[in-house]
């Protein structure tokens, strides 16, 4: 952009409108929706779920895994799917079935008796009391697992929609040298939603009863699409957006057209073969698969973590939880720095955001010693997974702007779903691998008393642990020495060197500003 250009920007941005926070702003409350939906099953399986259904850490597992696979295959038509139908119908079909499937989980408990028994017609209190008089375990474990699983999928369907649907209109409605940082206050959603979840689920559960925290929470999703379909058009045909603002929008396009050599971007689809052409492509979708699992593990695990080695309900993680997602909070600044390293060093924005992810991939090292530093306190584990939290936020916001900055508008959705297949492919190993790992070092590495546990207990060598076990031995007065301290240090060592190795590979496909011409 020339200095003319410049100046003339400047003067255009102090007349220009602000209508395209308001759009930024429904976007952070369906991300902050988006979180909450997903929270429900994690603050309340331990303590609420789990006794009922007689679940292990694997069946949990299991389930986790899996809807990060539904997630990862849907993302990559869910980018197709908004492309096609365009941003306003994509987005309300997104949240309309992710919604649907937030509330289905409430009725899987109804039919779990259904199926067992053939008795459909009980309420939630009297489907808890057909399940507590069956003696085969094996049975309600094997229908609940399923029957949530199916919940989980259709909830996965729709919530692959959020992001690349957000991604479009981030494209549509701000310049690309702030891209990063409207990114980085409509993804803060997710920290608000984790962090509004444990003070306002579990206490939801214990009062109302688990089922209804999942009615409760997925029914704010048919509220947030009201107000999207008043407040949403295409910039160019709102009548809220000034002409001002909309120059100051589409000020890229106003510098490119000036280019020599400027070819018009076309509506033309583009396909799944034609994207993974470009290394481009390649360096988004790797970088997600290395650090999108990291998140998810935080997300998921950390209610279970607190419940496993710190022993500490549902209510009494409220604290420990609000403040760690208070602190992932800072990850704000993540979208701010991009812009500082492009308006005050000269910066191209893909050289200010590889610079910005550079620096936040170094954070999550902090990892390594959050579990050896947990015996201090459990403060330690939680400001330091706080601290990592940020981080991730961060980078997901830059290297989800970088799309933006290597691709024509028409292929965005599609680039988005495709790096977030990717992503969901990370977060299914990390998960399983998690609940497998850690159900196998609660066994073969804890000891009671200072001897093994499974040669103490061998009938558990082939049968799960009952969720209450370890809580009976130690009021009996056992000492009990849980080896899943070591499956969580494995994890965290994991997590803590994954966005570094993804940075390298990202710089190495894409040393510098590359943006596609040719799509």
């Amino acid at each position: 952009m020339s200095q003319t250009d410049a100046v003339t920007v400047n003067q255009t941005i102090k007349s220009a409108g602000k209508y395209r926070w308001s759009i930024c702003a429904l976007l952070f409350f369906a991300t902050t929706i988006n979180y909450l939906d997903r929270q429900v099953l994690s603050l309340t399986w331990s303590d609420f779920i789990a006794p009922e259904f007689h679940w292990t850490n694997n069946d949990y597992g299991n389930i986790t895994a899996l809807f990060s696979i539904f997630y990862a295959v849907s993302l990559l038509f869910a980018g197709r799917f908004v492309d096609w139908l365009d941003t306003k119908k994509g987005f309300l079909w997104a949240i309309g079935i992710w919604s649907v499937g937030a509330c289905l989980h409430a009725f899987c408990g109804i039919a779990t008796s259904g199926i067992i028994t053939g008795n459909w017609f009980v309420g939630f209190e009297g489907s808890k009391e057909i399940i507590s008089g069956l003696s085969d375990t094996g049975k309600v474990i094997n229908v609940s697992v399923t029957l949530f699983i199916f919940a989980r999928f259709i909830l996965a369907v729709g919530e692959a929609g959020n992001f690349p649907a957000a991604i479009k209109t981030t494209a549509e409605y701000f310049p690309k040298k702030d891209r990063a940082f409207s990114t980085s206050i409509f993804n803060a959603g997710a920290t608000v939603g984790a962090l509004a979840a444990p003070i306002s689920i579990p206490f939801i559960a214990e009062s109302f009863g688990w089922e209804m925290a999942f009615i409760i929470i997925g029914a704010l999703g048919f509220i947030w699409m009201g107000f999207w379909i008043f407040m949403y058009d295409k910039p160019e045909k709102h009548k809220r957006v000034s002409a001002e603002e909309l120059a100051y929008i589409q000020q890229d396009d106003i510098a490119d057209s000036k280019l020599v050599g400027y070819v018009p971007e076309t509506t033309s689809k583009v396909s799944f073969i034609e994207c993974l052409k470009f290394k481009q492509t390649w360096a988004f979708a790797f970088g997600k698969f290395m650090t999108d699992g990291v998140w998810w593990f935080f997300l998921f695990w950390t209610p279970a973590y607190l419940s496993s080695v710190y022993h500490m309900d549902s209510t009494e993680a409220a604290l420990p939880l609000f403040v760690l997602y208070m602190i992932t909070l800072l990850s704000i600044i993540g979208g701010w720095l991009p812009t500082y390293f492009v308006e005050k060093k000269g910066m191209n924005p893909y050289e200010g955001r590889m610079r910005a992810m550079l620096i936040f991939a170094f954070f999550p090292l902090l990892a390594l010693v959050a579990q050896p530093l947990g015996y201090i306190s459990y403060w330690v584990p939680i400001i330091i997974i706080g601290i990592a939290g940020a981080a991730h936020q961060s980078w997901s916001a830059n290297i989800f702007t970088t799309v933006g900055d290597m691709f024509p508008k028409k292929a965005i959705a599609t680039i988005t779903g495709i790096g977030g297949l990717a992503g969901g492919l990370g977060s299914t190993l990390i998960n399983k691998g998690s609940g497998l790992l850690f159900d196998y070092t609660h066994k073969t590495l804890t000891t009671v008393n200072g001897q093994p546990f499974l040669e103490k207990f061998p009938q558990f060598v082939t049968q799960p642990i009952p969720e209450t076990f370890f809580k009976e031995l130690e009021k009996s007065g056992a000492v009990i020495s849980d080896g899943i301290n070591t499956g969580y240090m494995i994890i965290f060592s994991i997590c803590a060197v994954c966005y570094l190795i993804g940075w390298t590979v990202m710089k190495t496909l894409v040393p510098k500003y590359s943006p596609i011409t040719n799509l």
